[in-house]
């Protein structure tokens, strides 16, 4: 086989969603912090390109770069490679990352718990891994501070009307609807509905209402629709369902780890929650994702909470992904059949 270039990648799903992790083959990218390097890596679009377009990746794939930490306290650091954005921080590929470097060998495991700090764009985080005979069973992953942006706000949306809709961030940015006001239940025979009609909610969020993070001027846009489900109590705190569309088209497998972090700083906000509190989330596919609110805190002038979510995580395979001189399409394709009109 002949190859002008190739990566290395173990490939993992955190409940359900894909986050592949490149151990090797690529250098880091250029910049004083891991925010710098992600936007080189966002603006640069070659290893984007490579990874996440066809034939070789697809909408349903997120990648992540490993990295040397910045940080003198991080173990290690990561970039995040989503369908359309490279974001601050993300909870799936946060716990994709976790069990890859613990799995791996990449990290040196101790049972019954391993800690870790891990450098994201958007912060550090420290991870409380679960293992045994060899596994990282459960990872708990302390999030970056999350806050609610902005409560019941007005949203027109062709072809629906009104919605009153919150902004919230967990780590990434969100608009959030009421899922059964729309008429969802939230399970899998909903996600081709729930990922076009998000996208279109997100789009005309991004149009009327805007973001603004209060210590990161560089991140100025909504990312995701969170269609949130009804809050029931539960043997261990708060339960609901969550389904999240993202860019440019499709429903996260997993309940979204920045997602739930948003919705317990709305929630938090709201008097519905409060440090100490829990709130466990269910996916479309009934994967789980549980949240706690371990502090409160501010961010910028904004009031704040720490988040801790928690999920599963696995390794489905070893990859090098390769460049053949003679491939016409070295950086790959997207069509609108599945990355919709563009």
């Amino acid at each position: 086989m002949r190859a002008t270039k190739t990566v290395h990648v173990i490939s993992a799903h955190a409940e359900g969603e894909v986050g592949d992790v490149i151990v090797g083959g690529v250098l880091p990218p250029p910049g004083d912090t891991i925010w710098e390097q992600s936007r080189w890596i966002a603006r640069d679009q070659t290893l984007r390109n490579f990874v996440l377009n066809e034939p070789r990746g697809g909408v349903f794939r997120h990648v992540n770069l490993l990295v040397p930490p910045k940080h003198p306290e991080a173990q290690a650091a990561w970039i995040i490679m989503e369908p359309e954005d490279t974001p601050p921080m993300s909870g799936s590929n946060s716990i994709c990352v976790s069990t890859v470097l613990l799995d791996a060998g990449l990290v040196p495991m101790q049972e019954p718990e391993t800690h870790m700090v891990l450098e994201a764009p958007g912060g550090l985080v420290r991870v409380r891994a679960e293992c045994r005979n060899g596994k990282a069973e459960r990872i708990h992953v302390q999030n970056v501070p999350s806050f609610a942006a902005e409560l019941d706000q007005k949203l027109e949306v062709e072809g629906m009307g009104t919605l009153t809709v919150d902004t919230a961030y967990g780590g990434d940015s969100f608009v959030v609807v009421d899922a059964a006001a729309l008429g969802f239940s939230l399970n899998e025979t909903e996600a081709h509905d729930i990922a076009r009609l998000g996208v279109r909610i997100t789009n005309a969020a991004n149009d009327q209402l805007g973001f603004t993070h209060p210590e990161n001027p560089d991140w100025r846009h909504i990312s995701f629709c969170l269609f949130a489900g009804p809050l029931v109590e539960g043997a261990a705190g708060l339960e609901t369902g969550a389904a999240v569309a993202i860019q440019p088209g499709k429903v996260d497998r997993s309940p979204t780890g920045t997602a739930l972090s948003a919705r317990m700083a709305l929630l938090h906000a709201r008097g519905v929650m409060k440090a100490g509190d829990r709130l466990t989330a269910r996916s479309v596919i009934g994967s789980t994702f549980s949240g706690t609110i371990i502090s409160e805190t501010t961010v910028g002038d904004r009031a704040a909470i720490v988040p801790e979510i928690s999920g599963r995580g696995w390794i489905t395979g070893i990859h090098q992904h390769m460049l053949d001189p003679s491939d016409p399409w070295p950086e790959g394709y997207r069509l609108s059949d599945t990355w919709g009109a563009r």
